[in-house]
């Protein structure tokens, strides 16, 4: 077998959609600067920037454009830098991630929720359903697995205390900023009445 990313079993067709997911475009928009993504990573600045100047996980929103500049990643990009973290971990080589990572940027978030990826240690799999997961597992030797729908619950969760911010320019308005801006707005209020 080739390394890189396979499928195991027979491939299907795949219907694309109709229209555009407003939703989707919406969150296309929200970014994240460098040390929001390697807290939701859980991954050092190094790590992130090496990876962004070798094109392993660049940016999607905002690249750095010179110094002072802030890279934007998108959630999808965050989803990537994680699962890449965690393949990393499992001692599979940067040349086998950086094929998995080009077959993980041609789907959307919705899609990578529904894959698992599998490891013999030399090759990655991909495998959408539970049929290709168990035919994997009759060659009867080692794989370990990363199911991406768990690496992305556990983003969500983890994005949702941290700040985000739009293309534009906007920061996101998140529960925890709304309070510190109240607290703000309170403290400024009672310094200039004092």
């Amino acid at each position: 077998m080739d390394e890189g990313v396979e499928r195991p079993g027979r491939e299907l067709p795949e219907q694309g959609a109709l229209f555009a997911d407003p939703v989707e475009h919406e969150q296309e928009l929200v970014g994240y600067r460098g040390p929001t993504a390697c807290s939701a990573a859980n991954i050092t600045y190094r790590q992130l920037d090496y990876w962004a100047r070798t094109g392993l996980v660049v940016p999607s929103i905002r690249s750095a454009t010179g110094s002072g500049s802030q890279r934007l990643y998108s959630f999808k990009d965050i989803l990537v830098l994680k699962v890449v973290k965690r393949l990393l971990d499992a001692g599979i080589s940067l040349q086998n991630i950086r094929v998995a990572v080009d077959a993980l940027r041609l789907r959307g978030v919705d899609d990578l929720a529904q894959l698992t990826l599998l490891s013999d240690g030399a090759t990655v799999y991909e495998c959408t359903s539970n049929e290709e997961v168990v035919d994997l597992l009759r060659g009867g030797q080692g794989v370990f697995g990363i199911a991406v729908s768990g690496a992305l619950r556990e983003l969500r969760g983890s994005l949702a205390s941290l700040p985000a911010e739009r293309a534009d320019g906007a920061v996101e308005d998140t529960p925890e900023a709304a309070a510190v801006d109240e607290l703000s707005r309170r403290r400024s209020a009672r310094s200039a009445t004092a």
